[in-house]
């Protein structure tokens, strides 16, 4: 069952299990609560080697749309209440909700920090573009395969259509 709001595209699901994705690369580092499956779709695109997490999530959305847009326009969401320096926004939301619920965010002090290395349902998976390291640091969804495939996503539904990836042995992957 879900609650469906007036933006087709955010449709909450209550039975969709949710897990931290904290990502970085040489400009800083983001973090992002989505579906499990987006595990495979963030694998994925690792395995075409994306250098900024923008590459990532431009990837990323190749596999399902919505999913990256909503992460993009999270981060465009906290760009715009958070400057540089004063992020005493982000902090009040950190503080008055669970770590299920915050937007997506990026690290500019020790709050947001701390928050990136805090699990969701899930757990948390580390994406380290630069080091190419994929690092699950809580995973009880399902272990990270270096090879597998996922389905793609219409809409944010799932579609007949699978995508295949390999990740090359440039990456590790930790635990």
């Amino acid at each position: 069952g879900g609650i469906a709001q007036t933006d087709a595209t955010a449709v909450e699901d209550s039975s969709v299990t949710l897990i931290r994705f904290t990502v970085a690369d040489a400009c800083g580092t983001a973090s992002f609560v989505g579906p499990c499956h987006a595990i495979k779709m963030l694998v994925a695109a690792c395995a075409r080697n994306p250098a900024t997490l923008d590459d990532l999530l431009d990837i990323a959305a190749t596999y399902d749309h919505e999913f990256a847009r909503g992460v993009l326009n999270g981060l465009a969401v906290f760009d715009e209440h958070n400057t540089h320096g004063n992020a005493a926004q982000i902090g009040q939301t950190l503080a008055s909700h669970c770590s299920a619920d915050w937007p997506p965010f990026r690290v500019s002090n020790e709050i947001t920090h701390r928050a990136s290395t805090q699990p969701a349902q899930a757990g948390l998976i580390v994406f380290n573009l630069v080091a190419k390291r994929i690092i699950q640091v809580q995973n009880s969804y399902a272990e990270i395969q270096r090879r597998d495939r996922g389905r793609l996503r219409d809409g944010g539904r799932p579609t007949r259509r699978l995508y295949h990836y390999e990740l090359p042995h440039s990456w590790s992957l930790v635990p």
